[in-house]
């Protein structure tokens, strides 16, 4: 990495998300330059590539994170939706493809859908769909809700599904996310003892963050898209779960 794409980097982890023409003003070189250090850094793992911009790994912002992969994610929630019965109430924890698995199943009309993200509730809110939004900490980025108020409301609501977002699979770390807070709350989902499916896009295979989500052995089923490496996925059956591929 050179010292511009350096300078790139740190611009576009410092503000998440930033358009092209905004790096090259502020780096001096033109639209073509930025585009050739963009691949370089995605193609390296350092940051997305999303229309027109690039979007920080480290965000949290789950609208910028919906553009990185959407027609994978998408192929994803419509799959995800199709294991979700009519009547059916499933509690959604949060992240982009559960965000869209919200959107398709609220279109649907038929089911009743809990969360602890605000950005799903609003996401949804002109649907049909039945939504209880759980109360707690709002996490402003994430438009997440975390704590004990969080945790109590899980504890006492029933639902037959939940879906879980994660930021990273590693098999000696297993599942994995980036906020301690939204961790916990996974990690209380689950403890429900109901069925637990982790839905993700195959990006997150192979990265680690400091918050386990739960063992491997309490998830029922992941549903990911066929990019993602077979050792993990192999290493997952071997430990009880259903692995679909979307």
């Amino acid at each position: 990495m050179n010292a511009r794409q350096s300078e790139i980097l740190n611009l576009v982890n410092d503000r998440i998300r930033v358009q092209v023409s905004e790096l090259s003003a502020l780096t001096g070189v033109s639209g073509v330059t930025i585009r050739q250090d963009l691949n370089f850094l995605e193609k390296n793992g350092y940051l997305k590539r999303v229309h027109g911009a690039a979007v920080s790994l480290q965000s949290d912002d789950i609208e910028s994170r919906l553009e990185v992969h959407f027609d994978i994610k998408q192929q994803l929630a419509n799959k995800a939706a199709a294991l979700v019965a009519p009547n059916e109430t499933v509690l959604i924890e949060g992240g982009s493809a559960n965000a869209l698995l919200a959107r398709t199943l609220a279109e649907r009309g038929d089911v009743t859908i809990i969360t602890p993200s605000a950005y799903i509730a609003h996401l949804i809110r002109h649907t049909a769909a039945n939504i209880i939004l759980l109360g707690g900490v709002y996490q402003h980025q994430g438009e997440s809700l975390v704590g004990p108020l969080t945790k109590l409301c899980i504890e006492n609501i029933h639902f037959s599904t939940a879906f879980l977002g994660i930021d990273g699979f590693d098999v000696d770390t297993g599942f994995t996310s980036r906020d301690m807070m939204r961790a916990d709350i996974a990690h209380t989902i689950i403890q429900k003892n109901r069925r637990n499916i982790v839905l993700t896009d195959s990006s997150k295979f192979g990265q680690i963050f400091p918050s386990s989500i739960g063992s491997i052995q309490e998830i029922a089923a992941l549903l990911t898209d066929a990019g993602a490496p077979k050792a993990a996925l192999d290493h997952l059956q071997k430990n009880g779960v259903e692995v679909i591929i979307g």
